[in-house]
């Protein structure tokens, strides 16, 4: 399960199946069984052995995904699933896992994913997604993640959003509010999310209810659900002024951000917390979003964000506490003190690896700062007109221009 590294992400990552399937690939080699709908090793029935092996296969090429697709892997397994699907029999259960986990790899090749989608119109597509109202939590499972790995471009999301797939994940994910089936839920956010991409579904996707849904996920304590809510949030409310407040000023919410951004031991989950923390400000621009995430004690972690390794990260916080400054200074000012804010872009202005849009936007934001006494103090104490007098001659011409009015600003405030 799929619980992030920290580093920021804007792309559909494919969702894989359990990871036991893959573990063994990197330290054997299986030979690629020939396949045909006559095939005798295609036994799969009874043969669940030469299904694994076929699996450990499948990790490995894109294209023997596409070449298993055009033999008629899939009308094999959907054929063992349809018939060990009512069984309780052991046997039954391990074949139905492997066939259905076996579905979900063959889809992790774009070329192999794309011919079975056909559209959305494809027989295939239309069997995996009669999975998702099953009560067989592995079929769910299988569904859900399949889903997840059709949505890997905008053709594909926009189509199974308006053909009401959504509605199927959300009440999908109502099923296992109560029974906490971990796998499910990560997949079926995972689903959300990707979904969640095009701009065109944002909207549809909110009135939907998909916000309250994920919302009811947040007293999850498992971090790969936490981290995919998180990350659906986020896609949800990019450019959607409305929802951004909303969500901003749901005080609970912004209390369970906070307490997210300080889980070190799970660096996937303090990241996206960061940064919908700042995307709730970013997208809302809203003074009551602003409050909230300062009396919910947002602020310090957003000028920690500030210093993160990754530049996308470090212009986010940038411009939410650009906003928080402009919008609210006066309630801020006691955290950006607290937070050292003025030495933290002290140091990304005189950080010669700095990218141009960071030395920018921490101009803007001393600006910004200087309408409150002790941080204006802290300005002049470490000399910021020398540090921005310098930049003038900085090769881009939108930071140098900027460190132009910057120093004018400090000069005339000194």
């Amino acid at each position: 399960a799929d619980v992030g590294d920290g580093k920021p992400t804007a792309s559909r990552a494919c969702v894989k199946a359990p990871l036991w399937l893959l573990a063994f690939s990197a330290q054997h080699r299986y030979p690629i069984l020939p396949v045909s709908k006559t095939t005798a090793y295609l036994d799969f029935r009874y043969n669940s052995i030469r299904l694994v092996s076929l699996s450990l296969s499948l990790s490995l090429s894109d294209v023997i995904k596409l070449q298993l697709v055009d033999a008629g892997l899939v009308e094999c397994l959907l054929e063992v699933v349809a018939q060990t699907v009512d069984s309780d029999r052991e046997e039954d259960v391990a074949q139905l896992k492997t066939a259905s986990d076996l579905m979900v790899l063959l889809l992790l090749g774009d070329e192999s994913m794309q011919k079975l989608f056909e559209g959305g119109k494809g027989s295939v597509f239309q069997r995996v997604l009669s999975w998702v109202p099953s009560n067989n939590h592995q079929l769910q499972l299988a569904g859900a993640l399949a889903i997840a790995n059709f949505a890997r471009n905008d053709g594909n999301c926009i189509h199974m959003v308006d053909t009401g797939i959504v509605q199927k994940l959300l009440e999908l994910l109502d099923r296992h509010v109560e029974e906490g089936n971990v796998t499910v839920q990560h997949a079926a956010l995972s689903a959300l999310r990707n979904l969640a991409i095009p701009v065109v579904n944002k909207s549809k996707m909110l009135l939907a209810g998909v916000s309250d849904v994920v919302l009811k996920f947040l007293k999850s304590e498992m971090p790969p659900v936490q981290f995919k809510l998180l990350g659906t949030l986020r896609m949800l409310i990019d450019t959607q002024a409305d929802a951004a407040e909303q969500l901003g000023t749901k005080a609970k919410l912004v209390e369970r951000l906070v307490e997210w951004c300080e889980a070190k031991d799970h660096a996937g989950v303090m990241g996206e917390s960061n940064r919908l923390l700042s995307a709730l400000i970013r997208h809302s621009k809203s003074k009551d979003v602003v409050r909230t995430v300062i009396q919910g004690g947002g602020v310090k972690h957003l000028v920690t964000m500030a210093t993160s390794e990754h530049m996308i990260m470090q212009n986010e916080a940038l411009v939410a506490l650009g906003l928080i400054a402009a919008l609210n200074l006066d309630c801020a000012e006691q955290d950006f003190v607290g937070a050292n804010l003025v030495q933290v872009l002290h140091k990304l202005l005189t950080d010669e690896h700095s990218a141009p849009e960071i030395k920018y936007n921490s101009m803007i934001l001393i600006c910004s700062v200087m309408g409150s006494e002790p941080l204006h103090k802290e300005v002049q104490s470490l000399a910021f007109i020398d540090v921005v007098s310098s930049l003038r001659s900085d090769e881009n011409k939108t930071v140098a221009h900027q460190a132009s009015l910057t120093e004018q600003r400090l000069t005339a405030q000194s």
